[in-house]
């Protein structure tokens, strides 16, 4: 009888853990709170020269970084590491999805997960191969604990000259409410900001298109568009033909809310260049999850994070992301880019 009533307690106890311990003024509610974060892993590739067309020679053995086990491993163990300490008093298992960006495939995301840090969560990974010239995907990881992947569309952006990132789109139930992700990254601003700009408005646009599809299917759907931009929140791509707005009120269900906009007019940024910062790595919401109900999901809280153990420590680069490669010498970091996190939340009847 009284291994019984253990049982039983410590089953109440973990099944807890799945809702925030945030308490609603009703005592006869309580608010779940589910993390999504996307965490831009700079040039995750293994040490295997395995494209037929060159692409990660850069990445090998032989190649440019010299890029050996070693090396993979201690980035792979600081990727797996970060991840771990993105939970919170109300996220105990960290976030139920992480969007990820430059990796080579889905190898090394298996490998990133299955590192010690994050092996007992049982995460799991959607990843497809992308044509990008550089050889490098977008994927997501996530926790089976809060979301079931339900069907999962891979958009090629035909409208630049160049072959690049494919835009995932995920959709699932999280928690038993169903929402859309779409992963991306963006063509970089190789030529310069406005010289590269067409590329980066042609890829908003297909987001807005993707999640506009969303919507004739089912209106209600909470739509996350999120990634490395290789744009800021005020930019055209994401202000104007994205529509991501940088005050919530008055968003509709069907447009965006940009919450890291006012983050970056207060100075804080995801990556550095001379001194001045900007905020690529967004994760930008549909106003039904921005204002939507209380008993849905709904937006309250964004950070960028900002570790002190993922930032440089001295010399020029002081206080920026400490990155894999400086000047060409290994320094062991983990990203050049901070991850981000959203958090939404919702009250539920006992």
């Amino acid at each position: 009888m009284k291994k019984t009533i253990l049982l039983t307690l410590a089953l109440f106890a973990v099944s807890m853990l799945w809702v925030s311990d945030l308490r609603a003024q009703d005592a006869n509610r309580k608010v779940q709170v589910a993390g999504i974060a996307f965490y831009n892993f700079e040039n995750l590739f293994d040490t295997i020269p395995n494209n037929p067309e060159g692409r990660d020679e850069e990445f090998t053995p032989g190649g440019q970084r010299q890029w050996d086990g070693r090396k993979y491993r201690i980035k792979v163990h600081n990727l797996a590491y970060a991840i771990s300490q993105f939970k919170t008093r109300t996220t105990p298992y960290g976030p139920a999805i992480i969007g990820v960006s430059e990796i080579e495939n889905r190898s090394v995301m298996e490998d990133v997960i299955n590192e010690p840090e994050l092996r007992d969560l049982n995460l799991r990974i959607v990843h497809h191969d992308s044509p990008d010239a550089r050889g490098v995907d977008v994927g997501l990881i996530y926790n089976p604990r809060y979301f079931r992947v339900e069907n999962v569309t891979n958009h090629r952006l035909h409208a630049v000259p160049f072959r690049t990132r494919d835009q995932m789109c995920v959709v699932g139930s999280l928690l038993g409410q169903q929402i859309a992700v779409i992963v991306n990254h963006w063509p970089s601003r190789l030529g310069g900001q406005e010289r590269s700009e067409p590329n980066r408005v042609a890829a908003a646009e297909l987001s807005k298109s993707i999640a506009d599809s969303l919507w004739r299917v089912n209106p209600e759907i909470g739509v996350i568009v999120m990634g490395d931009l290789n744009d800021d929140p005020m930019d055209k791509s994401c202000a104007q033909i994205l529509g991501a707005k940088k005050d919530r009120d008055g968003v509709g269900e069907h447009g965006f809310y940009n919450p890291w906009w006012r983050m970056l007019d207060r100075g804080i940024g995801t990556l550095a260049y001379k001194s001045s910062w900007n905020l690529f790595d967004q994760i930008i919401i549909s106003g039904n999850l921005a204002n939507g109900p209380e008993d849905r999901w709904h937006f309250f809280e964004a950070r960028v994070l900002n570790f002190d153990f993922l930032k440089d420590t001295e010399g020029t680069r002081q206080g920026y992301p400490r990155r894999t490669f400086a000047a060409g010498s290994f320094l062991g970091g983990y990203s050049d880019h901070f991850p981000t996190e959203i958090f939404l939340r919702r009250y539920v009847t006992r």
